[in-house]
């Protein structure tokens, strides 16, 4: 059985299997650390350089880099006072 792919689905598809890196961290992974990652982004400390793995899945995880937005989003309106 053949599986029939948009010329871009199967772009980032195949992008998605190039860029994998052997010690990346998975969804779960980066669910359990994303509430301290988010904690340094908003506190100005470097989350990026403390926190590489995350920021890594961050990159290539569309799923949950919208989950990361949304929470930080969330938190910065909150911060303001809504």
């Amino acid at each position: 059985m053949m599986m029939n792919l948009e010329p871009a689905k199967f772009e980032r598809l195949v992008h998605s299997i190039l860029i994998t890196q052997p010690n990346e961290i998975d969804c779960d992974s980066f669910y359990s650390q994303l509430d301290i990652f988010v904690d340094m982004v908003l506190s100005g400390q470097d989350a990026v350089r403390a926190m590489p793995m995350v920021h890594a899945h961050l990159v290539i995880c569309s799923a949950c880099r919208e989950e990361y937005e949304t929470l930080l989003a969330a938190l910065e309106w909150v911060s303001t006072g809504g």
